[in-house]
């Protein structure tokens, strides 16, 4: 390549997902999905020995489009690439959050800010803003983000690396959220004054250097997330159903106008399917041997229908669904996910926005839903779709490929206020009008804005040049909770809420944060040799309270456990089981909880003792007569499964 075949020269990911992780090793990480659907993968799992989470890594490479049309990456073998980035943590500084400010004017409080105590010129120690960073060549490395401050102390926020090739790893936290004073304990979950966490955001830039000639690269942006406790799992709205359906209404990306059924329908069953490993009310609902069991071949083959004969199934589905276009209250309805607005209410007790307390599909989603409930779609099943290896799709697709497996991993909602990212993502005022994915950045070097005055009014907030205009180090993650841990411990499922409802959903966020789940324990049970089958399935059945290791003595415990316990709990991680167990394939089961919750329970060693009496072979059970760690009758008798067998 030539510099005077390039026109212009841009990165990928336009906006790339980090997650902390409190592996410190230096191999001890895992890149970020950069095809749509893919699960994050790494070699030897996502842990460490210790237990410890790796961190997911953020890779960003350059494309160059060229006067041919041509586009082609550029690694640091044919170029110099001069990587620039800022980040910054601005929560404590920021303003609290109650709810989704782009809710119908008259239903909007104006929050305060956090730490509202602190004034004037002293509030700016609230915010996290380290020197900005910058790396060239091959195989480097940079000192890290760590000389942003909070009350004078530095934090670490992360750091930078280039790989073989020269395409930038951005490295995030470790997951460390503290309390300006030691002693204090968390008590809400989003706005907890006094606290920090180590999560940050902040613009990429890139020049590239090529024949003498210097090219500025259209930047892109990182984020740094909390860890994905579901990998491989998926919300039934993604962050990139969310913005594409914005792109889509404003003009800015030509959607396709015909309905799919592979590529629009039956993703958003299957992803719903995908729950049935999260929460227990969805596998009642959509789970395997349920009528929308999208893992079913006959229910697939009835949903793939379109003739008369499968009209009235997809007419009975579709009304199941709230409609995205009226927006009416409907809580016995599909998609069973919390909404925005669930539990908000105003001083007199009166509510924020009942409809808006249960979730809505995209408007481009819902549309699709009834192009197939009317019989108007392509029946093109051929069977389920591969997801091909980065390196096997076209050169030229991959650019939007990176864009929108970034946000294909990040929710679309419930924003209350999310996991990843929040509700202004779904404002046009984000995002460059002509170019979708792309933000608008601030100019390079510039301070995001903190204060809008004591409170932040509707008005500031969706302003065309306000808060939610051009973005800048730590404009995106300042509307999340703080810290992160206290609000994935809050936010939950109708088991928490409402314990008197038949099923465990709705769900806030499974995907990311599981309610209910499938031990691992329960999984090496259900897919013994020779066990009969109700005693299987039984055992198959069994969910358990995701965070119940971290329950203690009710809901102060629970978030203040999460905050120094967050890593102990199970990743919920896909396995294959034996063909003839019958169970679904694959299973995602929980995994990795800590030992010091795991060892030594007497219920597990008595369920290991009633189920060898149904076995041919009662070796099992002489074993557990004369063996006091049932640690070690697990090690023998159901092995544990590593990455390499999944």
């Amino acid at each position: 390549m030539r510099a005077d075949e390039i026109e212009s020269v841009a990165i990928h990911p336009a906006i790339g997902v980090a997650r902390v992780g409190n592996a410190e090793g230096a191999d001890e990480y895992f890149l970020a999905p950069e095809v749509i659907g893919e699960t994050p993968q790494d070699s030897d799992g996502y842990r460490n020995k210790k237990g410890h989470i790796k961190r997911q890594v953020a890779r960003f490479r350059i494309y160059a489009t060229l006067k041919s049309g041509e586009v082609r990456e550029i690694t640091g073998h044919e170029a110099q690439i001069n990587w620039r980035v800022e980040v910054a943590n601005l929560k404590a500084g920021w303003y609290e959050f109650l709810h989704a400010m782009d809710l119908p004017a008259g239903q909007v409080f104006a929050p305060p800010r956090r730490n509202a105590d602190v004034q004037g010129a002293d509030r700016e120690a609230l915010s996290i803003r380290p020197t900005g960073r910058q790396i060239t060549g091959r195989n480097m490395t940079v000192e890290p983000f760590n000389d942003g401050l909070y009350y004078g102390n530095p934090v670490y926020l992360g750091e930078l690396r280039t790989d073989e090739d020269g395409r930038l790893l951005f490295f995030g936290g470790h997951g460390l959220s503290q309390p300006k004073d030691k002693e204090a304990k968390p008590t809400t979950f989003a706005n907890n004054d006094g606290w920090h966490d180590d999560t940050c955001d902040g613009p990429v830039r890139a020049s590239v250097s090529i024949d003498g000639e210097t090219f500025e690269a259209t930047p892109a942006h990182v984020i740094v997330a909390p860890p994905n406790f579901g990998p491989g799992l998926f919300g039934m709205i993604t962050m990139d159903d969310v913005v594409r359906d914005l792109f889509g209404r404003q003009g800015t990306l030509d959607l396709p106008k015909d309905t799919s059924f592979t590529r629009d329908i039956w993703p958003m069953f299957d992803r719903m399917t995908g729950h049935q490993w999260v929460n227990e009310g969805i596998m009642m609902l959509a789970g395997q041997g349920t009528p929308l069991d999208a893992r079913d071949p006959a229910v697939i083959a009835l949903m793939n229908d379109p003739t008369p004969e499968g009209e009235a199934y997809r007419h009975a589905v579709f009304k199941l669904f709230r409609d995205s276009n009226t927006q009416a209250l409907d809580p016995a309805a599909l998609p069973p996910f919390y909404g925005d607005t669930y539990g908000d209410q105003y001083p007199d007790g009166t509510y924020v926005n009942r409809a808006r307390e249960d979730l809505f599909l995209t408007k481009t989603q819902f549309d699709h839903l009834e192009n197939w409930a009317h019989g108007r779609f392509e029946p093109d099943w051929v069977g389920f779709p591969d997801i091909p290896s980065f390196d096997d799709i076209p050169v030229a697709d991959q650019p939007r490929e990176l864009d929108r497996a970034a946000l294909h991993e990040c929710l679309g909602g419930p924003f209350h206020p999310g996991i990843e990212l929040t509700w202004p993502m779904r404002l046009a005022s984000l995002w460059n009008p002509d170019v979708p994915y792309r933000l608008r950045p601030l100019p390079e070097g510039e301070a995001v804005r903190q204060d809008y005055g004591p409170y932040l009014s509707r008005e500031d907030a969706l302003a065309y040049d306000g808060p939610w205009g051009e973005t800048g180090a730590g404009s995106l993650t300042r509307w999340m909770g703080v810290p992160w841990q206290t609000d994935e411990a809050s936010c939950n499922s109708g088991l928490v809420y409402e314990p008197s409802l038949y099923l465990s959903s709705p769900s806030f966020w499974g995907a990311r944060v599981p309610n209910q789940v499938l031990p691992i324990e329960a999984y090496r049970i259900a897919t013994t040799p020779g066990l009969a089958p109700l005693q299987a399935q039984r055992h198959f059945s069994n969910r358990r309270f995701w965070l119940r290791d971290l329950q203690s003595t009710g809901y102060a415990a629970r978030i203040d456990n999460m905050v120094h316990k967050w890593w102990m709990t199970g990743l919920v991680e896909a396995h294959t089981p034996p063909e003839e167990s019958g169970l679904p394939d694959p299973c995602f089961v929980e995994t990795g909880r800590s030992r010091k919750f795991t060892k030594g329970d007497p219920t597990l060693k008595l369920a290991h003792d009633i189920v060898a009496l149904s076995l041919e072979e009662l070796a099992l059970l002489h074993a557990a007569e004369h063996e006091p760690d049932d640690e070690a009758i697990l090690e023998r008798d159901y092995p544990r499964m590593d990455r390499g067998e999944v």
